[in-house]
């Protein structure tokens, strides 16, 4: 197939564009009014893009259209097509305007409550005219779609190592130590040495065994040579684990950095426990292959900045360098 006279010429953004929106209609129909397009010209620009390539792009049925394994192979072009000249459009932007613009992050609710805060106060004190999105991504139970659909251009978050997301590339800013935490009018507040031991029996808030701190938090009782108690309340909020915390009826494990942003604002009270240094690591994640935006590298700077300021000599310990 020769690219300048099959494909070159013949193949236009508006075809592809016609193309991903049948693929999300699931129908030439529906995709026509989303468009705002007459039915006859979608079909006729698909018609006319099969004739083009050569194969057929969808299987059609009185249900609808679905791609065929050719219609995948070029949705997958398309997509990338799109999102490479909405990433060159905001290069164009920062190069016109360099002090402007807007992000989109990703994080769980575990990093607005830790670093992001500190994160964001480096980046936009350095870009203050920067618009920046935060949209929740729950990394702690793998969710990567965000980054994956474009939808932001990077996360930050939690992660096990190793990292085995063939298709995304993570960058590990530090790693973050536990610490024990009880309301500051718990019994054990007013204790200057405690062992974890002593905490068994209490009533615990902690995440699913099945998410990443969960798996952290398991090792941390193993290497103690305790059974892991059972939890009162499995969660990953972070609000309701400090909240239920703080009534002094509850005890949890939170990273470090958690543990001393919500200690003043909630009333928590970092125990005196030793805990094993297994460290959760954070990590910034991007896309394989795709060179992040001016102002996402911008962010990760900032993020490395705030990493390096907090980032306590000799821990750097994970799971899979034990």
């Amino acid at each position: 197939m020769d690219w300048s006279d099959r494909i070159g010429r013949r193949v236009r953004l508006r075809d592809l564009h016609i193309v991903l929106a049948v693929a999300e209609a699931g129908s030439m129909a529906k995709a026509s009014t989303r468009l705002a397009i007459s039915h006859p010209v979608v079909s006729k620009a698909i018609s006319e893009l099969e004739h083009t390539l050569g194969v057929s792009l969808f299987d059609r049925s009185a249900q609808g259209v679905e791609p065929t394994a050719y219609g995948r192979a070029l949705l997958d072009a398309a997509v990338n097509v799109f999102d490479e000249m909405r990433q060159g459009f905001k290069r164009i932007e920062f190069l016109a305007d360099p002090t402007a613009g807007e992000l989109a992050v990703g994080c769980p609710e575990i990093i607005l409550a830790g670093v992001l805060p500190a994160i964001t106060e480096h980046f936009l004190g350095q870009h203050p005219r920067v618009q920046l999105r935060v949209i929740h991504a729950d990394t702690a139970l793998m969710q990567f779609d965000q980054l994956r659909k474009h939808n932001v251009e990077l996360l930050i978050g939690r992660m096990p190592m190793p990292f085995v997301e063939e298709d995304l590339v993570s960058e590990p800013l530090f790693d973050e130590p536990f610490s024990v935490v009880a309301g500051i009018d718990s019994q054990w507040a007013r204790r200057r040495q405690i062992e974890l031991a002593e905490l068994a029996g209490e009533a615990w808030v902690l995440p699913p065994p099945d998410s990443v701190p969960g798996v952290l938090i398991a090792q941390i009782f193993r290497e103690h040579g305790l059974q892991q108690p059972r939890a009162g309340i499995l969660t990953l909020s972070v609000q309701l684990t400090t909240t239920v915390i703080a009534t002094g009826r509850f005890v949890g494990l939170l990273p470090g950095s958690v543990a001393r942003f919500s200690a003043g604002r909630v009333g928590l009270k970092i125990l005196p426990v030793k805990v094993p240094t297994v460290l959760g690591s954070v990590n910034v994640i991007t896309v394989k292959n795709r060179t992040p935006s001016p102002l996402a590298q911008l962010f990760i700077s900032s993020a490395r900045a705030v990493a390096k300021s907090i980032s306590a000599p000799g821990t750097r310990r994970t799971l899979a360098g034990k």
